[in-house]
């Protein structure tokens, strides 16, 4: 397995090094979307340079004109050494994995191994928009389980859900967000495994979104669904795409328990043509040598939490943020504002700040926006007053 370098002590904060000047020069959707007035905490895309190893990667990959198609393991080898030493878990088979274009399209690839169009996809709502999208546009079916008490998984329901859903002995699936987006809900061992226990019991297969997984606040233990007991037939994805902001750079890796090897195996080969070489390439630079970046990122992002709190508390109190322990992203509670069901729509037209609706998120959503909040202090503080302005 390939090792890890330590973490590098002293590295810099990745959120305090570009200033609002420069992210303008940027020409992603997150810059790109609104006029330049507008402050955008929207789309995730985080306000950081890229991580050092990353870049040289890359840039190696550019000079050697290595831009042709992806080939070998090397990603894999480098997600297997990094969850045994930052999950503690040794359960990622290379020979169980698939290279794939990027999450989403690789939980479609997966939903297409378990379920036939028509079939049932079972969704923890208030949960990531394209969900619904990429579901209903592969002609199945969205049934929502939302989230309970706390926003966690709400297992009576779930079950119910299942049993529902599998009555007449057709084929269902579950789409487990984990972490949880917009939340930042960290499942538990215990919760996952009541999962896998109501999954086999119902003959529901599991595809797990473990996209987040990097991006755990300190303290919190991230679990991944195919290291509880009885998830053997589940199916996951995760990539380096979030935790190191390499959404440009397509690349991700499904992986599956031992008891879906043959499912995996049935992935059509033209699959592998979808990832980009050069983000195999950046998001094995990430996972081998950017763990030093992820944990400054990590100590600042936990800072902006408590920013964001405190900044909401002292000049919106009426807001109520989710105590979120993963993500960079916040699920604010605007209802009692009184900005209707899509309070994100008043944000920007009076308050110049971008935050995603809630409405899309499902049910559960409405009166809510999400805000990103993977950015600078001064760019934070700046868009909670704008906000404040907004309902003075």
């Amino acid at each position: 397995m390939t090792s890890i370098p330590h973490d590098t002590p002293g590295e810099p904060d990745p959120l305090r090094a570009l200033g609002l000047e420069r992210l303008r020069c940027r020409t992603s959707m997150k810059w790109r979307t609104y006029p330049e007035d507008v402050l955008p905490l929207w789309v995730a895309e985080m306000d950081v340079p890229l991580a050092e190893p990353v870049v040289r990667a890359v840039t190696e990959a550019l000079a050697l004109g290595d831009t042709g198609y992806p080939a070998g393991t090397a990603y894999a080898e480098a997600l297997a050494a990094f969850a045994a030493k930052r999950w503690n878990w040794d359960g990622i088979a290379v020979e169980r994995t698939a290279i794939v274009p990027d999450v989403m399209l690789g939980v479609v690839e997966m939903l297409k191994l378990v379920t036939g169009p028509g079939d049932p996809v079972i969704v923890n709502s208030p949960v990531y928009p394209p969900f619904y999208q990429f579901i209903t546009h592969m002609d199945r079916r969205v049934v929502e389980a939302p989230l309970g008490a706390g926003l966690r998984l709400d297992l009576d329901p779930l079950a119910d859900t299942f049993r529902n859903v599998t009555a007449g002995q057709g084929r269902a699936a579950y789409l487990l967000c984990s972490p949880h987006n917009p939340t930042g809900t960290v499942h538990t061992a215990a919760e996952l495994a009541a999962v896998a226990d109501l999954a086999e019991r119902y003959g529901v297969r599991v595809v797990a979104d473990e996209i987040h997984a990097p991006l755990v606040a300190p303290g919190v233990t991230f679990v991944p669904y195919l290291s509880v007991p009885g998830a053997e037939r589940g199916l996951s994805l995760m990539s380096a795409s979030k935790g190191w902001n390499l959404a440009g750079l397509k690349a991700a890796l499904a992986l599956a328990g031992p008891g879906a090897a043959a499912d995996l195996a049935r992935l059509p080969e033209e699959v592998s043509h979808g990832p980009s070489h050069l983000g195999v390439i950046a998001h094995t630079a990430a996972l081998n040598d950017g763990t030093g970046w992820l944990d400054a990122l990590l100590a600042s992002l936990d800072a902006g939490r408590s920013l964001l709190t405190a900044l909401l508390a002292e000049h919106v109190p009426a807001i109520r943020p989710c105590p979120a322990e993963a993500t960079y992203l916040a699920w604010l509670d605007c209802r009692a504002l009184g900005l209707g069901d899509d309070p994100a729509e008043a944000f920007l037209d009076r308050g110049r700040v971008a935050l995603s609706s809630g409405l899309p998120f499902g049910t559960g959503g409405a009166g809510h926006v999400r805000l990103n909040l993977a950015t600078s202090p001064e760019i934070l503080t700046e868009a909670v007053r704008r906000m404040a302005a907004t309902v003075a």
